[in-house]
């Protein structure tokens, strides 16, 4: 079994112990459910640097990448440094996040919040609109086309923006539809989690011009970015590049003020 499959059937078993013990009513009620969502597909269209950066204490590769910096500090770094918007990892057995962390910082910023999760159920969308999130991620590789649709669609109808990952080009095929507002490419092999902006560049050409394309995975250098922009990419995540340092914040300022140089 991999990693991505042990994931995602530890997922299953937490939404099924969540769900007993707070129905959707319940975040249904939460004040920041009738918020009105902010649109990074729109910002990431108008920016000259379409850098979205993560929250990440560790990663299933990567034990500890920064586990000494509050959630809010972080958020506020990246707010004033001028990024298109912040991706949260909330699972916590892996990533070591939580929904808290996607509170705290929608309680200190405004731009565009991101749920990164393993999303397998329509109740981690409600959970993720209750908890101040604008768009959520669809994984591909773990969900079947009818899935990508039937979530992509609630998660729309919530007012929450989707960003479907893909890894190849049979993912790809099987996603495109009209529920969909952005495209990302990650990077990242995981079968062996070698990284590689080919995987980018290859399928380019290949994503309809009406979404917002991002890659994933592997962004560290400005070359990288100024690269996949003659390809048509709009959207940058950036992860671990600003995480590992003592200011997330003031590498990502430096890091946009160079692209912009």
């Amino acid at each position: 079994m991999s990693i991505l499959d042990r994931i995602i059937t530890d997922k299953k078993i937490e939404v099924a112990q969540r769900k007993s013990l707070f129905p959707s009513s319940y975040w249904e009620a939460s004040p920041l459910f009738e918020r009105e969502s902010n649109s990074l597909a729109t910002r990431l269209r108008s920016s000259t640097s379409g850098i979205i950066a993560e929250h990440k204490r560790r990663s299933p590769s990567r034990q500890n990448i920064n586990s000494s910096l509050s959630v809010n500090e972080v958020a506020i770094g990246y707010e004033n440094a001028g990024v298109c918007g912040m991706s949260v990892l909330t699972d916590g057995k892996y990533f070591g996040g939580s929904l808290d962390d996607l509170v705290l910082a929608r309680s200190v910023t405004d731009f565009p919040l991101l749920r990164k999760e393993f999303i397998v159920d329509e109740y981690q969308l409600i959970e993720a609109k209750a908890h101040g999130a604008d768009l959520i991620l669809l994984i591909a590789a773990v969900l079947t086309r009818e899935e990508i649709q039937q979530l992509s669609t609630v998660a729309q109808s919530l007012g929450l923006e989707v960003l479907l990952e893909v890894h190849n080009l049979k993912e790809l095929e099987k996603s495109i539809m009209p529920s969909l507002d952005m495209l990302g490419v990650n990077n990242r092999n995981l079968k062996t989690f070698e990284v590689s902006l080919e995987t980018s560049r290859k399928l380019a050409e290949k994503i309809p011009s009406e979404f917002v394309k991002v890659s994933e995975s592997g962004i560290s250098e400005i070359s990288a970015i100024q690269d996949l922009k003659n390809y048509g990419y709009e959207g940058f995540l950036v992860g671990e590049n600003f995480m590992k340092t003592d200011s997330p914040g003031q590498a990502a300022e430096d890091f946009i003020k160079k692209l912009k140089a």
